[in-house]
């Protein structure tokens, strides 16, 4: 006669019930465990999932002139070129007034002409 207790015997009852299928993560592999222990496991892995970013503002500002890079390629309009690039340039003069901590920014701001004909080539307009 095989001994369970009532815990035991509560889980294996909600398994059977199937319970435990609408859990997130439920048929996927556990992570590689394999890695050396992180004690901030759990925090880097809530960021992750919330897209939060520790990057050192110098090199935020930067992934976000990259950004708005991307941005003016996909815009549909001179105006929203205008601001895209009104926005983050606005953002690169105030660091290079004051420089952000972390490594150099690297940045200058976008000539707003330059690249609204870069624009216009592409899309071959007037």
């Amino acid at each position: 006669m095989s001994f369970e207790s009532f815990v035991d015997k509560q889980i294996r009852e909600a398994s059977e019930r199937g319970e435990f299928r609408s859990l997130p993560g439920f048929g996927k592999p556990l992570p590689d465990d394999s890695a050396p222990y992180d004690e901030l496991w759990w925090i880097k892995g809530k960021m992750h999932s919330e897209g939060a970013s520790v990057l050192p503002p110098s090199l935020a500002l930067r992934k976000e002139a990259e950004d708005a890079q991307e941005a003016v390629a996909a815009a549909v309009s001179e105006s929203q070129v205008r601001r895209i690039l009104g926005e983050i340039n606005t953002k690169i003069a105030e660091a290079l007034a004051r420089p952000p901590a972390g490594p150099p920014l690297n940045l200058t701001l976008f000539d707003v002409d330059a690249v609204l004909e870069r624009w216009r080539a592409e899309r071959k307009l007037p």
